[in-house]
Parts: C-alpha cells; sequence; structure tokens
C-alpha cells in the first residue's frame, strides 16, 4: 500500500488505511479550527482497493483539489469523492472568512503533476483560451496576497473588495466591474462557484476566485510584486 502523509500547518499526519477512516474538519483525526462555519466532519480520507480517497462529507462547503503542478483541478463538493493520484496534492477550501490549504503526499504515485503555460514577457497569463491582463492579475493576486505571503499550508482570511482596492488604489466599483470580468472569464472554461444557479454573481465568488487560483497556480508568490505595478487600466 502506498504511504499517504498530510502537511497543515507544518504538522504531519499519516492516515493508516486499513478500512479505517480519517476525518478533517473541525473536530476529527486533523481538527483543523474550532472555525462554527467549518463542519465537524469535513473531509474524509480512505484506503479502498489499492487507492486512497479524499471525499466531501459534509452538507455546505466544497473543496478545491489541485496537483503540485496546477495542471490538475477539481472542484469537490458534498456528496462526492476523489482518487488521489499525484505525488502531491493542494487542497483548499474557504469557512465563513478564513481560507485554509493543506497538502496530501503520495508515495510512488502513479501520476505526475503537469505544468501550466504561462506567455513569458507579455504581461498575459493563460489558461485555457483565456488570457488574463496585468490588472485582472493584479485583482487576483489583492484577493490571494494573504495566502501567497504565508508559507507552506495553514490558513488565513480573505480582504474584502473594499480592501483589496484600497491595496492597489483603486476605487472599489472599478475593482467590482474588474472582478466581474475574472469570473466570467474563469466561469466560460468551466471554473465552477464563480456564479450563480441563473447566471448571478455567486455569494462567496471571492473565496471561490482565491481558492482556484491558488490551487492551481493561477498566482503564486512569485506574482506578488504585481500589486505594485502601475497597471494597465
Amino acid at each position: 500500500m502506498s504511504s499517504l502523509s498530510i502537511e497543515f500547518c507544518g504538522e504531519w499526519f499519516r492516515p493508516e488505511g486499513d478500512s479505517q477512516t480519517f476525518d478533517i474538519g473541525r473536530e476529527g483525526n486533523l481538527a483543523v479550527d474550532d472555525n462554527p462555519y467549518l463542519h465537524r466532519r469535513f473531509l474524509r480520507v480512505t484506503h479502498e482497493d489499492g487507492i486512497w480517497w479524499l471525499s466531501n462529507v459534509g452538507s455546505l462547503i466544497a473543496a478545491t483539489v489541485c496537483d503540485a503542478g496546477g495542471g490538475v483541478q477539481s472542484w469537490l463538493p458534498p456528496g462526492n469523492r476523489l482518487p488521489i493520484v499525484f505525488p502531491s496534492t493542494s487542497v483548499v477550501f474557504t469557512a465563513g472568512p478564513t481560507t485554509y490549504e493543506l497538502s496530501l503526499h503520495l508515495e510512488d504515485a502513479p501520476y505526475h503533476e503537469i505544468s501550466s503555460d504561462e506567455d513569458a514577457g507579455t504581461g498575459a497569463t493563460t489558461i485555457g483560451a483565456i488570457r488574463f491582463t496585468t490588472s485582472q492579475r493584479q485583482l487576483i493576486v489583492s484577493l490571494a496576497e494573504p495566502m501567497l505571503r504565508r508559507e507552506g499550508s495553514g490558513l488565513s482570511e480573505i480582504p474584502s473588495s473594499a480592501a483589496a482596492a484600497r491595496r492597489l488604489g483603486w476605487a472599489t466599483t472599478r475593482f467590482n466591474r474588474k472582478l466581474d470580468n475574472v469570473c466570467e472569464k474563469l466561469d466560460r472554461i468551466g471554473v465552477k462557484g464563480l456564479r450563480g444557479d441563473s447566471g448571478s454573481q455567486a455569494t462567496n465568488r471571492r473565496a471561490r476566485l482565491v481558492e482556484y487560483a491558488v490551487a492551481s497556480r493561477l498566482v503564486t508568490a512569485a506574482d506578488l510584486p504585481l500589486l505594485d505595478v502601475k497597471d494597465d487600466a
């Protein structure tokens, strides 16, 4: 059986498998936080038929699951599960105002990470058929800044739109307009959770955007200098 390790805030946990469950949440084998918005049992790791599985056993919160290279990204809603198949997997989720990230490390993994492409020197990043301008990337970085400045896994709070706009020196109306554009672009390529059921704005779209951007490596700590760049308006 391949050995699986879970890292959160510098602490390491090693599920035993053999039909035993490893629960992650407000309580369980890995007690993430006493955040009342977090389920007591949110994620569950099991080993079945030679495969490690990550299941969402909560009822309200979804998780973003991505390989370390950012090339494969999945949304794990309540009642669903995913196989753990990469050497390193990032799991990001938001409960209330707080976003959490933990990492899964699998020995003898059957698959390897896929790196995403970036256009060097053009001021734009391409994800699928979508290109992001400098100002759109600045917006994403401003929201993800607390997570990007944190070392390793752990927890951080996502700034409000007003706070992120101040960080960039923008008016809040301009920030919200660009946030609309970024969410619409990602929604068009199938990123879930950024639009409501009827095409309206999703309530927690800032949190979902940060989850996706950090887990998929759309932005990294190397992008933090963008916050001080005069954007392209």
